[in-house]
């Protein structure tokens, strides 16, 4: 099953508020002002938020009046374009051109992707589930138990990694999550790992030592993979709604976040989330989850997500 059956049948809950609510402003037979303010009404009530909803209804607004839609049905298919415009993430620059590209495979790992997040979001699951999906387009992964806050997550970490069937580094005595990340660097150069994947404290509740701790282990990265491409992935639980978006822009404030990975999509009514993290942080979605398994990480199709919502 692709990603649009399993959404279809993932997002029932979303359909049943967010999707019926937005349906219900689109039952009348006129486009006015009314009917733009009942949906911007409508779309904070669903945990789009205030700068989400706004931005919709100004581009949906624009996109009327140039194509001079008369009536709500087609302004509903104006909408779900809209939607997809809004989630499809910008294309970077130099990024399809392969540039750097030859250097870095010959230095082991081509990526180095950290994982961040509070406790609770879904952050181990998704590692492993992230390990998982990338060894199966090929990539020979490593993952990094860099979280030596908790003490039970190497622990948990670890069953995950050995579902998914790829090499796992945890720490020696030190408890020193940079250590935990130097180490996992030296053995993906000796193993020629492709992807190092670290995970990390999420102990937002305490920024300033959070934001120590991930700028060194980012300037161990930088050092010692000088020519690896960097991502860092925030876990957000889509069950928490406008929390959820609360948590992205703390995160954002002390990391360079260069994606999203919203969890428990499939458990919650607030789907709405999905628009409200993309237009507030101005971060893509690069994963979404839908279950409890290593296949149910899946890429984000921005437009199949939207047919999958209204189709």
């Amino acid at each position: 099953m692709g990603f649009f059956g399993k959404l279809t049948g993932s997002l029932r809950k979303t359909r049943e508020t967010f999707v019926k609510g937005v349906d219900s402003v689109f039952r009348v037979d006129q486009v006015n002002e009314e009917l733009f303010e009942r949906l911007e009404e409508t779309l904070i009530l669903s945990d789009v938020g205030m700068h989400g909803a706004a931005e919709i209804c100004k581009r949906l607004r624009g996109a009327a009046k140039k194509l001079r839609v008369s009536s709500s049905a087609e302004l509903k298919k104006e909408f779900v374009n809209v939607i997809c415009e809004m989630l499809a993430p910008e294309s970077k620059e130099g990024e399809s051109s392969g540039a750097g590209q030859e250097v870095a495979v010959k230095i082991a790992p081509k990526k180095v992707i950290l994982v961040v997040g509070v406790n609770g979001v879904g952050k181990t699951t998704t590692v492993g589930k992230l390990a998982f999906f990338l060894k199966n387009q090929g990539e020979r992964v490593s993952v990094a138990a860099a979280d030596t806050f908790r003490d039970a997550a190497a622990a948990q970490l670890a069953i995950w990694v050995e579902r998914a069937g790829v090499r796992f580094v945890k720490n020696q005595a030190t408890g020193d999550p940079g250590a935990v990340v130097f180490d996992a660097i030296k053995d993906a150069k000796e193993q020629e790992i492709d992807v190092l994947i670290c995970d990390t404290a999420g102990r937002l509740h305490n920024k300033k030592n959070l934001m120590a701790e991930l700028h060194k282990i980012g300037s161990i990265i930088e050092r010692n993979c000088p020519n690896a491409v960097k991502e860092v992935f925030l876990v957000l639980d889509a069950t928490t709604g406008q929390t959820a978006i609360s948590q992205a822009r703390e995160f954002k404030s002390v990391v360079d976040v260069t994606g999203i990975v919203l969890t428990k999509l499939d458990g919650t009514s607030k789907g709405g989330v999905v628009l409200g993290v993309r237009s507030e942080l101005d971060v893509p979605i690069r994963f979404v989850g839908l279950g409890e398994n290593l296949e149910d990480l899946l890429v984000f199709d921005p437009r199949e997500f939207a047919a999958a919502l209204f189709g």
